[in-house]
């Protein structure tokens, strides 16, 4: 799959920074009945890299490792089985590597001149990163207006209440979300917010 297929699949990517224990399988079934297959797996704690090699292997689930930082993350998360990856910003040896091996890449932009450094590397998509800290929905309208052809998963402040604000936006294919799960949350409660998460229109 492209990097533009992935951002298409849903209109939300669920952003999962796991802090505890779970069945990480089972976490990815539940997505993908839910209608939102493509799941970000940030790179900030230690279970990241066993849950993206557990949920790669979930049918219908497109794992990727979000919060990747340098080289080494990219091979790690590579290894593990992620079919794409997520930057916080775009670094030139991030950026090489990240074209280089192939992998659907979304490095974070939040500026005009980050959005030129990744066209400089063949890249038109991106993620809008801190989206609210950043400015907003004005901010990415404005930064849109040279890019005519880029296309943002705005990410970072984005709520449940705003996400359909965003993903009426012409640049935006894709909001992440990280309200989907909360400490102690069940499976069920996961599905709930997920189907009304994947309901929203674009």
């Amino acid at each position: 799959m492209t990097i533009d297929q992935i951002m298409r699949a849903a209109p939300v990517i669920p952003v999962l920074v796991l802090e505890q224990e779970m069945d990480w399988a089972s976490l990815a079934e539940a997505f993908v009945a839910a209608g939102l297959p493509v799941l970000e797996i940030t790179m900030r704690t230690p279970l990241a890299l066993d849950a993206i090699r557990a949920m790669s292997r979930v049918e219908g689930a497109i794992a990727g490792a979000g919060t990747v930082l340098n080289e080494a993350q990219l091979g790690q998360a590579i290894e593990a089985g992620s079919r794409f990856i997520v930057s916080p910003g775009l670094t030139a040896p991030l950026g090489k590597a990240a074209v280089a091996s192939g992998v659907p890449f979304l490095p974070g932009t939040a500026t005009a001149a980050d959005i030129m450094r990744g066209l400089d590397f063949g890249l038109d998509r991106f993620k809008f990163f801190p989206a609210e800290a950043s400015g907003g929905i004005p901010a990415l309208k404005a930064l849109a207006g040279p890019f005519g052809h880029v296309r943002f998963c705005p990410t970072g402040g984005v709520r449940v209440d705003t996400a359909a604000d965003w993903l009426a936006l012409d640049p935006v294919l894709c909001v992440g979300g990280t309200w989907l799960v909360k400490p102690g949350d069940d499976l069920a409660s996961i599905g709930e917010r997920a189907r009304a998460a994947a309901a929203l229109r674009r």
